[in-house]
């Protein structure tokens, strides 16, 4: 039996390395013999997380351009053209039957030598507004995945396909209950749960939010399950109490979904596609410091279809409580949020994806 070899590439991010991983989870599970292994870039989170899924990862010294004057910017172009040599390596070696990208720097060499050598490609783009690396890669990859309408405004109209973003089917698949995850975290079975995701890197400005309005919560009898990063562990881990549940970084969100009465996120596009398979309410909080706003898009295309509630990041202090407040104090409210956001949700997305994938390997 022939074994197929596919390439993964994609990272920075969670919003880059889940969808990714996704992807190979799925290509296991439809090509009994396989070989996968993910490039990535090698001071990013992916060097750690996709190895905890058991896969191989090798890593390619490669960033991206620190937008203030920093003299870290002048190694840029030795870095693409190192990386670029080393794909080239890689890919002769690895011999892939197949090359997936997912964003984030790693993949645009990779993504570029696979073109070059003829090697079948596709990328998925998870954001309404793509970034440079997949924008670059479009004019030379087979297929390009989207999961927003009206992409032809960045990418050739002739190779898209509608599919939405993966995700991991510990989420989707998940039958676990909500008592069970609530003792899973040590929390309160009688008690209403905020989850509080600031991506997984975490998100300063959230957690100084709720730092400073624990007491706001703890009043409206709300206890807390709070990931805010591991960059910022170590400054509120100490804010750890029988309510208030502080974590680095969250690996069961299966768990932590259901566990969850509400949720406050960014709005990366990958966490959005979790969101509506969840089905839970939801309040926005768009990260400012990313590419053209695109975490507003993407939360707006929500909010747009009365399926979430926004906060501006600016406006924590002055609306964060009332528009909290309105879900908290509506059940109905809070129902009809839940209904309309589950309306959404594209669970055959990675599905999807490696039907493309298998049909142009036949």
């Amino acid at each position: 039996m022939k074994q197929n070899r596919f390439l993964i590439s994609g990272g920075g991010t969670g919003g880059h390395i889940y969808p990714a991983i996704s992807i190979a989870e799925e290509l296991s599970t439809r090509f009994e013999n396989n070989k996968i292994l993910f490039v990535g870039s090698s001071d990013r989170m992916e060097m750690q997380k996709v190895p905890e899924y058991g896969y191989d990862i090798i890593g390619l010294w490669i960033s991206g351009i620190n937008r203030k004057l920093h003299f870290s910017n002048l190694l840029i172009p030795l870095k693409i053209i190192s990386s670029i040599v080393k794909s080239y390596f890689i890919i002769k070696k690895f011999k892939p039957d197949f090359v997936v990208g997912t964003g984030g720097f790693a993949s645009g060499p990779v993504l570029y030598v696979a073109s070059k050598l003829k090697i079948p490609t596709l990328i998925q783009e998870q954001n309404s507004y793509p970034g440079i690396t997949n924008r670059i890669l479009s004019k030379s990859v087979n297929y390009i995945c989207v999961s927003y309408l009206k992409m032809e405004r960045y990418f050739p109209k002739s190779k898209l396909l509608f599919t939405g973003n993966p995700v991991r089917k510990d989420i989707y698949l998940s039958t676990i209950s909500k008592k069970v995850s609530l003792e899973f975290f040590n929390l309160n079975t009688n008690k209403k749960t905020l989850l509080v995701l600031g991506g997984s890197l975490g998100a300063l400005k959230i957690n100084e939010f709720i730092e400073s309005n624990l007491n706001y919560f703890k009043n409206l009898g709300v206890q807390i399950l709070w990931q805010c990063g591991n960059h910022y562990f170590q400054k509120f881990q100490s804010l750890e109490t029988d309510i208030v549940k502080v974590k680095p970084f969250i690996k069961k969100m299966n768990h932590a979904y259901q566990a969850a009465d509400y949720i406050i996120s960014r709005s990366g596009a990958s966490v959005i596609s979790e969101l509506c398979i969840v089905g839970k309410p939801v309040i926005f909080i768009p990260s400012p410091n990313v590419a053209e706003d695109h975490q507003t898009k993407n939360a707006m295309s929500i909010v747009n279809l009365n399926s979430a509630e926004i906060v501006m990041e600016k406006d924590l202090d002055t609306e964060f409580n009332r528009v909290f407040e309105k879900i908290y104090n509506n059940k109905e409210y809070s129902l009809k949020l839940s209904k309309s956001i589950k309306k959404i949700e594209r669970p055959t997305a990675t599905e999807d994806i490696v039907n493309y994938i298998k049909k142009f390997l036949k």
